[in-house]
């Protein structure tokens, strides 16, 4: 080991460890302050409201789409049971026997069934 890494590296000999456990803990080379880490925190409590602003923003967006997709799903079955009623009422036997088309057809004079 060089000089360089020993700066680097702490070595813990001195605390008894036994086999299979680290004896050597890294050191940062930089030192941050108070002031530094308030700062770092404060900015990634801001990323992360940013981000859950986003989000929610979102959703609110479907929410919409959802919704309008919801009214012209209302309107079409409105405009569907209108047009069933208008069905029902052109095809009703009255309507069909005093239609002029009913009118100008004749009587048959003999009416045979298959056997």
């Amino acid at each position: 080991m060089s000089y360089q890494n020993a700066q680097n590296y702490c070595v813990r000999r001195q605390q008894n460890w036994s086999r299979n456990q680290n004896t050597v803990a890294y050191v940062s080379a930089i030192k941050l302050g108070p002031v530094t880490n308030t700062v770092l925190v404060a900015l990634l409590v801001a990323i992360l409201g940013l981000i859950y602003l986003t989000q929610a923003t979102r959703a609110t967006s479907y929410d919409y789409a959802t919704q309008e997709i919801d009214n012209q799903i209302s309107a079409l079955n409105a405009e569907k049971s209108d047009l069933e009623i208008e069905n029902a009422r052109l095809t009703s036997l009255e309507t069909v026997k005093s239609s002029s088309v009913a009118s100008a057809m004749s009587k048959p004079i003999t009416t045979e069934y298959a056997q």
